[in-house]
């Protein structure tokens, strides 16, 4: 079925409403996001010496799998399913072809938008390389089924199969294909996968955009003067090529507005789905957080004006790492040493505010290894080993990117403004920040530039922003004593060189 038959079946069944543009706008239930926890990977021959076993990759039985997925088979057996065979990675040489069988059609038109779409040429003969069983309504047994409670992701590498039940949060079906493939792509095809954005310039000079959720990740690639490969899901090959593994954009809303994001406000036209916003007066209230602030769109990636067909590109030429650091200590922007690349692309710093998780009501530091933890089936330190490598054969800059708070922490300071984290990313990609001088951060080692084109001086180093100098030093050590507690982790694993890259050794109790 095509994307507007399958809207309509959505509110024939009343399982969602229209915007007044003629957006569909769907609830996903209970669940509002992904639920790390409830995420399993079949311990089997396949992945039992290869997986890294623990909280986020949780080990299941596969006799207990075999036995689940036999009931979402049944449960499904007389319900009206939606098939649909796409695939994903748009580099030819790794493409994997998916079948996914939703139980709801919404699902189904958010599998349109999100995986890469067959021509009509090439369904005929189609043969799936793995399968997704996505089952919304189907409730486990814990007890019986050996799940945490009644939702479930679980994959299945033997026989390669996603199995996704008890929640209708969409993003599941998406992050379970690119769990996969960060298993797939390094073991089998010597290619790095990333959780980034990417775009390309005129000149074909790639930017890669590191960044976990609501650091600015789909924002800042959407650039009218440069094209879109993709906004979330990247491999880098051997033979130096950046290349999308998705056919769309999967973006948060929150707060969107024409003025600050364009680009993706107006890729919210038929065609796309609005996921938990609100209706005020029958039109879509985008500050309003009351089901969730992940609030977010999907839509096919050619709602965006300018992008890169097909969605491969070259070496990056730039590497963007993106945190919002609600302690106002990190410097908006700041360039990185491969040891100190490598260190903080194992620790994926961001911070998370009240208001983004339920019981958070002061800033919180949150670390996510190679800034995509839960979908990484690999240690840690074997990806940022692949991307150190290619970074120094590439002959990359890598820059360090806060687009969170400066002048003081959250609720003292204020969030960076867009406008100057634009024109800091955009003198890196230009090069005029290799022509600057710059300074040593005290406290992290890393290298701030004293002048940047469009932003104001006083803005370039955090510590000039805070009326309390001392208690920015303060502020400071604390994070990185934070840095320095999260990656004892990994210290066993990583190498001299990439212990070197974090904060510098001053006095501090890291217990």
């Amino acid at each position: 079925m095509y994307p507007d038959e399958l809207q309509e079946e959505t509110l024939k069944h009343n399982l969602g409403r229209e915007t007044r543009e003629g957006v569909l706008a769907i609830n996903t239930g209970k669940f509002t996001g992904r639920s790390p926890q409830d995420r399993f990977i079949v311990k089997d021959e396949v992945t039992k010496d290869r997986v890294w076993w623990g909280a986020i990759n949780i080990p299941f039985d596969s006799s207990k799998f075999d036995k689940l997925y036999d009931k979402v088979a049944d449960y499904l057996s007389d319900k009206e399913l939606y098939v649909r065979d796409a695939y994903a990675c748009a580099h030819q040489d790794y493409k994997l072809n998916i079948r996914v069988i939703n139980e709801y059609p919404w699902s189904n038109m958010f599998v349109y938008n999100m995986f890469l779409r067959p021509t009509e040429e090439e369904l005929p003969g189609f043969k799936e390389d793995w399968l997704v069983v996505n089952a919304p309504g189907f409730k486990a047994d814990p007890e019986k089924d050996g799940t945490r409670q009644e939702n479930f992701a679980v994959l299945n590498f033997s026989k390669k199969i996603a199995l996704i039940g008890g929640t209708g949060y969409t993003g599941e079906i998406k992050k379970g294909i690119f769990s996969a493939l960060n298993l797939i792509l390094p073991i089998y095809q010597d290619t790095l996968p990333m959780h980034c954005s990417a775009n390309v310039g005129e000149n074909g000079d790639t930017a890669i955009f590191f960044g976990l959720s609501g650091t600015g990740k789909t924002t800042l690639s959407a650039d009218p003067n440069r094209k879109l490969i993709g906004d979330d899901e990247h491999g880098w090959t051997a033979d130096n090529k950046i290349f999308n593994f998705e056919g769309g954009c999967y973006a948060k809303v929150i707060n969107l507005s024409k003025e600050n994001e364009p680009d993706i406000f107006n890729a919210i036209k038929p065609g796309a789905i609005l996921e938990n916003i609100v209706f005020k007066n029958g039109e879509v209230d985008y500050d309003d957080s009351s089901i969730t602030q992940n609030t977010r769109v999907s839509y096919p990636i050619n709602h965006i004006p300018y992008i890169q067909k097909p969605s491969v590109a070259g070496n990056p030429k730039n590497i963007f790492f993106l945190t919002a650091d609600a302690f106002g200590v990190l410097p908006p922007v700041s360039k990185l040493n491969p040891a100190q690349a490598a260190y903080h692309f194992i620790s994926g710093y961001t911070a998370k505010v009240a208001g983004t998780e339920e019981g958070i009501k002061e800033p919180q530091p949150s670390f996510s290894a190679c800034f995509g933890a839960p979908f990484m089936p690999l240690h840690p330190t074997l990806y940022a080993e692949m991307l150190s490598r290619k970074m120094k054969e590439a002959n990359v800059n890598v820059w360090l990117v806060n687009t969170g708070w400066t002048g003081g922490p959250y609720g003292t300071g204020q969030r960076m403004k867009l406008k100057y984290t634009r024109a800091m990313i955009n003198a890196a990609l230009s090069g005029n920040l290799n022509k600057v001088s710059y300074e040593t951060h005290e406290i992290f080692g890393i290298k701030m530039p004293t002048v940047c084109p469009d932003v104001p001086t006083e803005v370039l180093n955090p510590k000039s922003t805070w009326k309390d100098k001392e208690a920015y030093d303060v502020k400071a050590k604390e994070l990185a004593n934070t840095f320095r507690r999260n990656f004892s982790q990994f210290k066993d694993y990583a190498s001299q060189e990439i212990l070197e890259g974090g904060p510098l050794s001053l006095e501090y109790n890291a217990s």
